[in-house]
C-alpha cells in the first residue's frame, strides 16, 4: 500500500500511471517464520466494535516516544479499526519501512506473517471526507482505492493537501513528539519490498534492514469521562 508519489499507498489504476504503486501479490505464506518474540494478536472482527469520540495513543519506538490523538468524527470507521489495532497490539513490532524525507513514513504491516494474512483481508469502507487536510502530523490509511484500507498507515512529514483529493481522509493528528518521528531513519527509503515483507514479516526486515526504526508498543493512553481526549487539542 502506498500513497501517491508517495509510493505509500495502493492506488487506483487511474493514479498508478502517475505514482509508484505498491502491487500486492497472493495472499501471506502461512509457513513462513514469524518474527522473534511474536506476540499473540487479536483478529479483525468484520466491522470493528465502535470506538471512543475521541482518544490518545502513545507509541514507544526505537527513535522515541510520540502520541497520537485521534478525532473519530474526521473517520469513524478509520478511527474504529485503528483503535480496534492498538488494543488487539497490532502495530506493536511493526517497522517503519517506508520513509520518503519531506513527504511521508509509513508503517502498519505485522512482524508475523500469519497476523498479517488475517488483517489485510479486512478491508474497510471508505469514510466521507471531513474536511480535515493531510498537514504535517496528520496521521491517515494508506489505500489501494475505494473501499481497501486495512492497517497501513501513513504519517505526514510534510503538509501534503495535494493528497486531499485522492481519497486520503486523516483520522488522527500527533499531539507531542513530531521530532521523533521526524527522527525515524530513511536509510532504506522505499526499498523494502511489501510483498516480502507481508510473506516473510520481520524475519526478512531484521536481516536485510537491520537500523529499520520500528514501534515497540502503542497503547491507548488516556480518553476523559466522556470517552473523549483532552478537548482542548480538538
Amino acid at each position: 500500500n502506498q500513497p501517491e508519489e508517495i509510493g505509500m499507498t495502493k492506488f487506483t489504476s487511474v493514479l498508478a500511471a502517475a505514482v509508484l504503486v505498491a502491487v500486492l501479490v497472493g495472499a501471506a505464506d502461512e509457513k513462513k517464520p514469524a518474527a522473534k518474540g511474536a506476540k499473540e494478536v487479536a483478529a479483525p472482527k468484520p466491522t470493528p466494535p465502535k470506538g471512543p469520540e475521541s482518544y490518545r495513543v502513545k507509541f514507544v519506538t526505537s527513535c522515541g516516544d510520540f502520541v497520537v490523538e485521534v478525532t473519530r468524527k474526521w473517520a469513524p470507521r478509520g478511527a474504529d479499526r485503528f483503535h480496534e489495532a492498538v488494543t488487539g497490539g497490532f502495530y506493536d513490532e511493526c517497522r517503519f519501512f517506508r520513509v520518503v524525507p519531506n513527504f511521508v513514513v509509513q508503517f502498519g504491516i505485522n512482524g508475523d506473517p500469519k497476523v498479517q494474512r488475517k488483517w489485510r483481508l479486512a478491508n474497510l469502507k471508505d469514510d466521507p471526507a471531513a474536511g480535515k487536510s493531510n498537514l504535517k502530523g496528520m496521521v491517515t490509511f494508506a489505500t489501494a482505492g475505494a473501499n481497501t484500507r486495512t492497517t497501513q498507515l501513513f504519517i505526514s512529514l510534510k503538509d501534503n493537501a495535494r493528497l486531499d483529493g485522492m481519497g486520503f481522509s486523516p483520522f488522527a493528528r500527533i499531539v507531542s513528539g513530531m521530532e521523533a518521528v521526524d527522527k525515524i531513519t530513511s536509510e532504506y527509503g522505499e526499498r523494502p519490498q511489501q510483498p516480502l515483507i507481508e510473506q516473510q514479516g520481520n524475519v526478512y526486515l531484521e536481516k536485510e534492514f537491520p537500523n529499520m526504526d520500528y514501534v515497540k508498543t502503542a497503547k491507548v493512553e488516556a480518553t476523559d469521562k466522556d470517552g473523549k481526549a483532552d478537548k482542548t487539542q480538538n
